[in-house]
């Protein structure tokens, strides 16, 4: 099936080249845009992404732009998907700037988070921009050189556009595979809540806790993931597919995840010199923060070790302090 519809990525750091890369290999024109004009120059003059996905060239067929004009079309221009892959923190600004040139595009929200002072979820935050939005969300399991590689991937395209098998069809190429679903509340909490629990996995490593710490923070951090979103009317099933648990497993037990390597840099006592986007430490102050009375002992315990508010020591000995339960 052709892709039904013009295709921008907006967002050039790792997962929005990534995803522009794969898009091209199924036969689209996909244009990649940047808000940086003389990294998008330099990308476009070399035909790769040395900063962040270095050795690993371009598709002939993507385009690379500093302009969001032609990137996006006329404004206005309907029918058109742009994919926003910018982190959840930024989503609102980019939204704002260039709402005439958004609005009539189906958006596609690739970010994992929960915007701090609102609590919205990144389509939610489009809705609240864009009334009347076509929204979808691209989560899962994933790493960006992965998908750029062209290695297999699953990710869940949740959406309740009635466009979603044509979404589904034209952003699926080679080895990524998208599966598709109809909870886009609980596939964005999956994705948003699993980096608090890998935060948290890591500081476990790092603090020297060992490996059946993790475990226990991880099934625990997964409880209490299931329960919060089946509280915010998601589907609790969303949460044991690849956008919850999928997601979860490879984010808490692989180097290469951003959240997990900050926790493990947390827990060590070192600062972290993660220069990339870390998506959790937002997301872990913005459910905290919003659920101040809910019970989410992991949520609340990673919330305040980031901010300083609670000693290592103390956090673990408030965990083994709570009240002794039977397995659900």
């Amino acid at each position: 099936m052709q892709p039904p519809a013009p295709i921008a990525v907006l967002g050039a750091g790792a997962f929005g080249t990534a995803l522009a890369m794969v898009v091209a290999e199924s036969g689209a024109s996909p244009v990649l845009w940047g808000r940086a004009p003389e990294r998008m120059r330099e990308m476009r003059r070399v035909r790769e992404n040395a900063a962040h996905l270095p050795g690993l060239r371009f598709p002939a067929s993507l385009r690379i732009t500093e302009e969001i004009g032609e990137a996006l079309g006329a404004e206005g221009a309907e029918g058109g998907v742009a994919l926003l892959a910018v982190p959840t923190q930024a989503l609102r600004g980019l939204l704002r700037t260039h709402r005439a040139a958004l609005a009539g595009h189906m958006l596609v929200t690739c970010c994992k988070g929960v915007e701090r002072g609102t609590g919205l979820l990144p389509t939610e935050v489009v809705e609240s921009e864009i009334p009347g939005a076509r929204t979808a969300v691209l989560t899962g399991p994933s790493f960006a050189a992965d998908i750029a590689s062209g290695k297999p991937t699953a990710l869940t395209l949740a959406t309740r556009d009635p466009e979603g098998e044509s979404l589904q069809a034209a952003l699926s190429a080679g080895a990524l595979r998208l599966y598709l679903s109809d909870d886009p509340v609980g596939a964005q909490l999956g994705g948003a809540l699993k980096n608090v629990v890998a935060i948290g996995a890591g500081m476990a490593i790092g603090g020297g806790f060992g490996e059946s710490a993790r475990s226990a923070l991880m099934t625990r951090g997964f409880a209490e993931m299931v329960r919060y979103a089946a509280r915010k009317k998601a589907r609790r099933e969303t949460l044991f597919g690849l956008s919850g648990f999928g997601d979860l497993v490879l984010t808490c037990t692989s180097t290469q995840s951003r959240n997990y390597r900050h926790g493990l840099a947390f827990g060590a006592g070192r600062l972290s010199q993660e220069n990339a986007t870390v998506e959790g430490v937002m997301t872990a102050y913005a459910v905290s923060e919003a659920a101040a009375d809910e019970d989410l002992p992991v949520t609340h315990m990673v919330s305040a070790l980031l901010k300083g508010a609670l000693p290592m020591e103390e956090a673990v000995e408030r965990l083994l302090s709570r009240p002794l339960r039977r397995e659900a």
